[in-house]
């Protein structure tokens, strides 16, 4: 039976997703190992914590080869949060660190609202409205709202690349973005409701029917 993987770099909500996976029958395994992940038909990697850390789980696990690897070989591949933000070529947060380099772009920190009393406080937690969502398979409908956690933005070389975007303080922070096969969610679909299970469930979908269990 194919199933999705879920990649364990020890800095992931892994039980959360697998309810999410469950709940829409989805057969799935968990992987940390290089062997698991390269073998992956379709690839989840979720992420908390910061940037550099993220990164540094993957490495002590030798899994950014066989992640960039499969990924390239257009194996469907979902970041979540901060796995969203690792698919890109480098971060600013606490220094300058270098991620999978999957979609050309740079992290950067969230802009501050400065003394407006209607500023949103960063980190930007909350439930928010996408803007600006494009014609996209795995993305929904502008009215769909979905839970946010961070304080640090991808900011993409290509604006192609960017499905759906949220305001921050004036700011049109990346939401959803896509290269190809490769796709990013700044927000937690699995804490995110029926919205964010109906997100999950065309990614999953879009990699083949015959990953939902029988």
């Amino acid at each position: 039976m194919r199933r999705v993987t879920v990649v364990d770099y020890g800095r992931g909500n892994l039980f959360s997703i697998a309810r999410a996976l469950d709940y829409l029958g989805v057969a799935h395994q968990v992987s940390e190992t290089p062997s698991g992940v390269a073998a992956a038909e379709c690839i989840i990697l979720p992420g908390v914590g910061a940037f550099g850390d993220a990164m540094q789980g993957l490495r002590e696990r030798d899994l950014i080869a066989p992640l960039v690897a499969t990924a390239r070989a257009g194996t469907p591949i979902l970041g979540i949060c901060l796995g969203m933000q690792v698919l890109v070529a480098q971060s600013e947060e606490f220094g300058l660190h270098g991620g999978l380099d999957l979609i050309p772009g740079t992290v950067k920190r969230l802009p501050e609202g400065g003394s407006d009393p209607d500023a949103i406080r960063i980190p930007n937690v909350g439930w928010r409205t996408l803007n600006g969502v494009r014609d996209d398979p795995v993305a929904g409908t502008p009215d769909e709202m979905y839970y946010f956690v961070h304080s640090f933005t991808p900011i993409l070389t290509d604006r192609a690349h960017v499905v759906a975007t949220v305001s921050v303080n004036g700011f049109e922070a990346a939401a959803i973005i896509r290269r190809d096969n490769i796709y990013g969610v700044q927000f937690h679909p699995e804490k995110s409701g029926p919205a964010g299970l109906a997100l999950l469930h065309r990614f999953v979908s879009l990699a083949g029917e015959d990953l939902f269990a029988a």
